[in-house]
């Protein structure tokens, strides 16, 4: 493939704010970055795995078998030591929306001070062509739950996850990518994707 021709890269989820940040944080590789709306007839992506990396894989694998183009999905989410490692893989499912996650977690912190309120974000990507699994990265962003939400920008936990002062929700879109757990792992997807592009072509 002419290394002029953009290559479509399929980010495997039906969550608008992730296809964003992910292209964003794309910019300037040879790709076409379109999210699971611009693919017809997408089948749902069951995510049955306990483990980030095992959801990520199945539905990389599953995405790029239907859409017959390279896929990256990710599965990421909050860990809480203090709540046994909830919600964990089932952040996406804590609650039916966004403020209603939110509101069951700080609920669930109630009381809890200090390192009780430690937390970390994970997230795991795989990339497919078809049944096969070019690759795989993890990154981890740690913090603290804040005692309530802070911000409007962002997605999902990021209200009330504090990093350095601040919540994701108060960070731009740059900022919250130079330090998050996705930031960090399309990263390292970033530095390797050159070489699999090659391999491809």
């Amino acid at each position: 493939m002419a290394a002029s021709t953009p290559r479509r890269l399929l980010v495997a989820t039906s969550n608008p704010g992730k296809v964003r940040e992910i292209a964003l944080l794309l910019v300037g590789l040879p790709l076409e970055v379109i999210g699971l709306a611009d693919v017809p007839d997408m089948p749902e992506l069951p995510e049955p795995y306990d483990t980030f990396a095992a959801n990520a894989e199945s539905k990389a694998r599953s995405a790029a078998a239907h859409a017959g183009c390279l896929a990256l999905a990710d599965d990421s989410g909050l860990e809480v030591p203090a709540l046994g490692g909830r919600p964990g893989v089932y952040s996406s499912r804590y609650a039916a929306t966004d403020p209603e996650r939110i509101a069951r977690l700080l609920a669930e912190m109630q009381g809890r001070r200090g390192d009780d309120r430690r937390a970390r974000f994970v997230c795991a990507l795989a990339l497919a062509d078809g049944a096969r699994t070019l690759g795989q990265w993890e990154g981890a962003c740690e913090g603290v739950i804040a005692e309530a939400p802070r911000g409007t920008n962002g997605f999902g936990f990021d209200p009330v996850f504090l990093h350095g002062g601040r919540t994701f929700a108060q960070m731009t879109a740059t900022e919250k990518g130079e330090v998050s757990h996705r930031g960090r792992a399309l990263r390292a997807f970033r530095e390797d994707l050159p070489g699999l592009l090659d391999e491809l072509a």
